[in-house]
Parts: structure tokens; C-alpha cells; sequence
């Protein structure tokens, strides 16, 4: 692949890595609320800026490029997600029914809530890759071998995981610091509902749960973390095999009702 070998693309990344690793973590308290800035967030806006148009700092065809070169990132970390599988059905099968079954949840919030509401918002095919997970890394991989992230299932993904990256773990991290606040949930199970599949989006859930319930942090983190791992493994084949096909059932379903887009484009390729 040609912008592998781009010397431009590779200086730019190593640049952007090394700004936002020396920045690092940054945490604001909110009330009981935190608001957390990753590094991840940095790269995002310092990489937004590197690829404006007038700046001419890329041009397209390199844009595009280091685009196919990140489905090929994503090979790998499925790969590596692959290698922590094995490894850990134990803690899966130990870990009981509530951890297990926490994907129905977030079918149910994505799928069943998010489909819809993009229809009705405009979304074409876009829609499939947008509401069919939650679109964090292994999320975007399974999107990128089968459609590939120049389509418009890929753009979806795309869209998602950037505002999930910009905005996910700051709305978290509010949001748990509150809910945990009110006390009508138990300190468990929220840390149980911290582990969406996103390390950033976990740490700040919990670290907004521990400041409310210091006495449990040590648990806090441990069923944080045991929900995260679950959701992150049991994700994976949750979206390929349930998400990904019923959200294509749906769109076909519900697009010609609500939708907005041209018939042509309802339909599957």
C-alpha cells in the first residue's frame, strides 16, 4: 500500500502521538461528576487540524490512504483481541448471568433506539454503521472488512467512534459521577454498566463511582473491569452474529417507512 511508504504520514502520527502522550491524562471534577480528557481526544483534534483542507498540510490521496491503512490497524487489533479470548473464558463463564447478558442492553440502546431515530434524523446506509454497536475499535474493524470504511457503512462507524472519542468518556464520566450520587443503584451494578467496551469510557464511569462510594473502589474496578473485558469479547460476536444482521433487517424494514433517503438507496448491496 502506497502510504505505508508515505515518509509524510508516518512523521505526522509520530508527531501527534508524542504531543498528546506529553499532554497525558487530564481530570476536572464536576460535583460528583468527572470530566476526563484522554490523550485519544488530543490526537483526534490535533489530527483534525493537520488534515484542513487550507492548511495543505495532506493532501486527499494521502488522506484516503492512511484511511485503508487504518482498516489495516484494525485487522491487527482483532487479532489481538483473538489472542485474549482463549484466556479468559474462565473469568467469562465465573463471572455470572449479569455480566453475560449486559449486551442485550446495549442492543437494545443502539439498535432498537439509535436505528430509528437515524432514519427518522436522515441517515441512509449510513445508519447500519452508525446504530448497529456502540462503534468503539473492534466495532469499526468488523465495519471495515465488510464494507469497507469508504462506504457509507463506514462512514457511519466513522462518525460514531469520533464522537465517541470526543465526547464519550467526558458524558460518561458526568453521568455515572450522577447517577451514583442519587443512590438508588447499587455501587456494583454500576460499575457493572461502566463497562461499555471502551477503556476510556470505563475509567471515567469508575472513577466517577469511586469518588461517590470510596469504601468499594477496590470492587468498583474489579466489576468494571470484568464488564468491560465481557463486553469488549462477547461484543464482538454479539454484533457479528445479532447486531449487525438484525440492524440490516431493520434497515430494510424500516427505511421505506421513515426514512428519508431515495428508494435506490435502501437497498442492500
Amino acid at each position: 500500500m502506497e502510504v505505508l511508504k508515505n515518509w509524510k504520514v508516518h512523521v505526522f502520527a509520530i508527531i501527534v502521538v508524542i504531543i498528546s502522550e506529553l499532554i497525558g491524562t487530564r481530570k476536572i471534577v464536576l460535583g460528583p461528576g468527572v470530566l476526563l480528557f484522554l490523550p485519544m481526544l488530543y490526537a483526534m483534534i490535533i489530527g483534525g487540524f493537520i488534515s484542513w483542507p487550507k492548511l495543505k498540510l495532506l493532501n486527499l490521496r494521502e488522506m484516503t490512504g492512511s484511511g485503508l491503512a487504518l482498516s489495516i490497524m484494525s485487522l491487527m487489533l482483532m487479532t489481538k483481541l483473538g489472542v485474549i479470548i482463549g484466556p479468559s473464558l474462565e473469568k467469562i463463564i465465573a463471572s455470572g448471568l449479569a455480566l453475560s447478558v449486559q449486551e442485550l442492553g446495549h442492543f437494545a440502546g443502539t439498535v432498537l433506539l439509535g436505528l430509528p431515530l437515524a432514519l427518522f434524523l436522515g441517515l441512509g446506509r449510513e445508519t447500519i454503521g452508525a446504530t448497529y454497536s456502540i462503534d468503539r475499535e473492534p466495532n469499526l474493524a468488523i465495519i471495515a472488512e465488510k464494507y469497507g470504511l469508504d462506504s457509507a457503512e463506514g462512514r457511519g462507524v466513522m462518525s460514531v467512534y469520533i464522537c465517541g472519542t470526543l465526547f464519550g468518556a467526558v458524558w460518561l464520566g458526568l453521568l455515572a459521577g450522577y447517577l451514583a450520587a442519587l443512590k438508588i443503584f447499587h455501587p456494583f451494578a454500576l460499575a457493572m454498566g461502566a463497562g461499555v467496551g471502551s477503556g476510556s469510557m470505563m475509567a471515567a464511569s469508575s472513577g466517577a463511582i469511586k469518588a461517590v462510594f470510596p469504601e468499594y473502589a477496590n470492587e468498583i474496578l474489579m466489576y468494571a473491569g470484568a464488564s468491560n473485558l465481557l463486553t469488549t469479547i462477547i461484543g464482538v460476536y454479539f454484533c457479528l452474529f445479532v447486531s449487525l444482521p438484525v440492524t440490516e433487517f431493520l434497515y430494510k424494514k424500516l427505511s421505506p417507512i421513515i426514512g428519508k433517503r431515495p428508494p435506490e438507496e435502501v437497498k442492500s448491496k
